[in-house]
């Protein structure tokens, strides 16, 4: 059941009124039971079978939480964390694994297909966090009904953020839930309305322009120079405003019962540095990843040598987390080669300018454009199907098999493609529609570089945990949600827009419509 999907409207109603009614009573334990039976619901929807896998991941959890709680046991967390991973190792990496083995020629494993179950990379690192802060003396769960909740609860079970239990479960009080239940669920509405939109329409639409060239590239069409830039871009801004509209419908359903969720997103491609991206992008997975993995290799406290291992190791894991494919381990070998790179220069810039400040904003400027450049390739692997297409597409990128360009650019190029000795033919290109295109990109450019993001929008507030700074922004002073008539109707507009692409299905429209 996708937020995006009729059946979820009818599901987030039911909860809604089911939420009001019990909080009426003052019956907080009524009300978590009704969240939980329903996230629960929502999880087996899709199939009603691993409801039996998170059931079970969730009694042994909660059960060694327990045993942690009584005995700090060091076996005990080796337990706890080796279920977990190998619950992930078996229905997320399995069949990657032995199909590994077969390609490297050690031996071939015909293993059945395992269908992956819906959301097991986040409840299973969720619940390692769980029990290793249990283990570093951070208090248990004693509830097994707050702790099931805190596992299932539907607004974040899907698509994160990743959570703590000392995050949500503190917020699990009368006074959080039902006290301000009204302004709660405007607020939930407005955020929530804003990620669909992002979503619907934003998202869904620039993949018109991206999808299209990737699979004809998995299909051995050779993509051209301009094509394979304009579809690395698109599928930019595809993933961009994906993860970030799905970012604020995860904070905006939770609000609506009162809970606060962490920010999982804070505009990355405003980045000046590949590390500030990973400050920026995926939040909760980036402070996982360092206080769970990072940190236990030895963090920075080693020799430089170890520490860039570290990193490239933690990239590495990472970039598997995201899905078991060569595709994915390859974005994270990117990453992790950038940040180091990017390490580096930052501890030679400090050995020879000891006393040298902060950029100056036409640095910064520079820098920002360089680090996107740099995000837009390292994307190409991981929407690719395989290596081979993504190199494909990365060869096109780099112009050394020449520049085909359309009839409208003839004679634009020439005198820059001679003087680098690129060859320029000129033909109808079967991916790129100039105007629209450029246009759309432009626009997708000035919002992700120069207006408020949501949280910013939504200071006054208090939207999420870690929300960032308003200051400096058009949000400061007079860009920023409040309840009146005119973000109602802002609010009721991407509603019904969303609602319409749902219901219709026709993303094109909406952007033919603009340019």
């Amino acid at each position: 059941m996708l937020f995006n999907s009729v059946e979820f409207f009818v599901f987030l109603g039911v909860v809604l009124v089911g939420f009001f009614a019990l909080s009426r009573t003052g019956n907080l334990r009524a009300v978590l039971a009704w969240l939980t039976a329903g996230s629960f619901f929502f999880y087996g929807w899709w199939n009603p079978v691993y409801l039996l896998l998170i059931g079970f991941s969730i009694l042994v959890n909660y059960g060694l939480g327990l045993a942690l709680a009584r005995n700090r046991s060091k076996m005990l967390v080796i337990l706890g964390v080796t279920f977990n991973l190998g619950l992930i190792g078996v229905f997320k990496y399995a069949n990657f694994f032995a199909d590994a083995l077969g390609d490297f020629g050690f031996v071939r494993l015909d293993l059945p297909d395992i269908v992956l179950p819906l959301a097991i990379s986040f409840f299973t690192f969720q619940q390692i966090a769980f029990i290793v802060d249990v283990y570093r003396g951070k208090e248990g769960e004693h509830s097994l009904l707050k702790y099931a909740l805190f596992v299932v609860f539907f607004p974040q079970l899907i698509a994160g953020p990743i959570v703590h239990y000392k995050q949500t479960i503190p917020q699990l009080t009368p006074a959080r839930m039902f006290d301000d239940a009204w302004p709660n669920l405007a607020v939930g509405m407005a955020y929530f309305g804003f990620g669909l939109f992002k979503k619907l329409v934003i998202a869904d639409g620039v993949a018109l322009y991206s999808t299209p060239v990737f699979e004809a590239s998995e299909a051995g069409v050779q993509i051209t120079f301009l094509e394979a830039w304009t579809a690395a871009v698109a599928y930019t801004f595809q993933i961009y405003f994906d993860f970030s509209g799905y970012s604020d419908m995860a904070i905006g359903l939770a609000r609506m019962f009162g809970v606060r969720l962490p920010i999982n997103f804070n505009s990355p491609y405003r980045a000046s540095s590949i590390i500030d991206f990973w400050r920026r992008w995926h939040i909760t997975l980036s402070t996982f990843l360092r206080d769970y993995l990072y940190i236990p290799l030895g963090g920075g406290r080693v020799g430089q040598v170890r520490r860039y291992g570290n990193i490239l190791t933690v990239m590495l894991l990472g970039g598997l987390w995201h899905g078991a494919g060569w595709t994915f381990i390859l974005w994270g070998a990117l990453h992790g080669v950038m940040i180091l790179i990017n390490h580096g220069f930052q501890d030679l810039r400090h050995r020879l300018f000891p006393a040298a400040g902060k950029s100056g904003p036409v640095t910064g400027a520079i820098c920002t454009i360089f680090v996107f450049l740099l995000v837009v390739v390292a994307w190409v692997p991981f929407r690719a199907e395989s290596i081979d297409s993504a190199l494909a597409l990365l060869q096109a990128m780099s112009g050394f098999d020449g520049l085909v360009m359309p009839p409208t650019y003839a004679g634009l190029l020439d005198p820059i493609a001679g003087a680098i000795g690129l060859p320029v033919e000129y033909r109808i290109l079967s991916f790129y529609d100039g105007r629209t295109q450029i246009g759309y990109m432009l626009l997708l450019l000035a919002i992700a570089w120069l207006m408020p993001n949501t949280h910013q929008i939504m200071h006054k507030v208090d939207p999420a945990l870690g929300a960032p700074s308003a200051v400096g922004t058009l949000a400061s002073k007079f860009l920023y949600w409040r309840p009146n008539l005119f973000w109602a109707a802002v609010t009721a507009s991407a509603f019904l827009i969303s609602l319409y692409m749902i219901l219709i299905g026709r993303q094109d429209e909406f952007l033919y419509f603009q340019f």
